[in-house]
């Protein structure tokens, strides 16, 4: 463990509500990015972390420093999170052929919604992100999570496992058949991922906008200067269907969240 970590941790065990803030704030972005990924929606990553960082405090005293923090923070994330469904993506939870026939569908040349050119560049880095976060969700839980963690996150097999509470044998086969369907779905799918499929995410603007799966008045995932989107385009084939995901960028936990558990801590 880190050594300002690990003095947090102790000083926070101790009953130090400062040093317990502060260690909340050292990890509320990595329960927040792994909760929407999950769970594909803003409002219910904002729930699911909110829950997960309540036991996280409350179960502090648990933790004997056998493994890295943040990795224990992770093991208590996953465990909420392979139990909760999120109400916005019960709504909206499909499987791949599903999936694959709302990517076909309402591609056009045009983007009728705006002529302006910056709106329509936010309006196509959103469509990017949620679809990225929402293929994810035609996983089943177990191999989201494991894909998340081994192919975005960048754990191996043993700390996945650890995470997990599986062996290492068993994250490595969940990873690939994972990682086998996606590669395949992308590759038959995604412009992005395959040149020669029909669809791009700036074709799709007005379709979704019309589904009401984007919101142009509400944009969730385009708030960032950097557009995932642009960074494809330096990234070799070989590798594409990974870093379609891994271009996501990280967000910031909502202020919301934020205030939610200084206030939970002044209570204990």
């Amino acid at each position: 463990m880190e050594p300002t970590l690990h003095i947090l941790v102790e000083k926070a065990k101790k009953g130090n509500r400062k040093a317990l803030e502060q260690l909340i704030l050292e990890v509320k972005d990595l329960v927040y990015n792994l909760s929407l990924r999950m769970l594909l929606f803003p409002e219910d990553a904002e729930d699911a972390t909110q829950e997960i960082l309540v036991k996280v405090i409350t179960h502090l005293s648990t933790f004997r420093g056998e493994s890295v923090f943040q990795t224990w923070v992770y093991r208590i994330a996953t465990n909420y999170l392979l139990t909760v469904k999120g109400k916005k993506g019960k709504e909206f939870s499909m499987d791949f052929n599903s999936y694959g026939t709302l990517i076909d569908d309402g591609h056009s040349d045009t983007i009728r919604y705006s002529e302006n050119k910056g709106e329509q560049l936010l309006l196509e880095e959103e469509v990017k992100v949620s679809c990225t976060h929402g293929m994810l969700l035609c996983l089943n839980e177990s191999g989201r999570m494991v894909y998340i963690l081994g192919e975005l996150l960048g754990f191996t097999s043993i700390e996945g496992a650890e995470i997990l509470g599986i062996t290492p044998v068993s994250f490595r086969k969940k990873l690939s058949r994972a990682r086998a369907k996606l590669r395949s779905f992308l590759s038959a799918k995604c412009g992005l991922a395959n040149p020669a499929n029909p669809c791009r995410c700036r074709k799709k603007v007005d379709h979704l906008i019309a589904k009401k799966l984007v919101n142009p008045k509400g944009l969730r995932f385009a708030v960032q200067k950097e557009r995932s989107i642009d960074l494809m385009r330096t990234i070799d084939t070989l590798e594409k269907s990974a870093s379609i995901f891994r271009t996501t960028p990280q967000f910031a936990t909502p202020e919301s969240v934020i205030q939610k558990m200084k206030e939970t801590i002044q209570l204990l």
